[in-house]
């Protein structure tokens, strides 16, 4: 964990990210797995095991809730305000990931180029 995380909590799986990147709008289970194969384009793929361990992780840690529903068949998750504030952190993190590995591309490029 980086010492500059204002929220000091745990970096998130790949998956629970998914999980809660679906939930900024509440869905059932089916729902969150297709919406996240979609947004990745494929990509990302969660079977209903992988899904639902991460739901009741996520459920303990305060980050997502169950609705209640009518209809007990189907369960509808929705995110909390410490999900999303940890979700919103997670996005910051990866983005400044991607930036970190991004200059150390064109670092390792220039380097390269100055030795030839």
């Amino acid at each position: 964990m980086t010492k500059n995380n204002p929220l000091q909590m745990e970096q998130l799986s790949d998956s629970a990210y998914y999980i809660l990147l679906a939930l900024l709008t509440p869905k059932h289970g089916y729902a969150i797995m297709k919406y996240i194969e979609e947004l990745t384009e494929g990509e990302v793929r969660m079977g209903p095991a992988t899904l639902y361990t991460l739901i009741k992780k996520l459920q303990k840690s305060g980050y997502i809730l169950l609705n209640e529903d009518e209809d007990e068949r189907r369960k509808t998750y929705q995110i909390t305000s410490s999900g999303t504030a940890l979700v919103e952190a997670e996005i910051e993190r990866r983005l400044r990931m991607s930036r970190h590995g991004n200059i150390a591309q064109l670092n390792a490029k220039e380097a390269l180029t100055h030795e030839n």
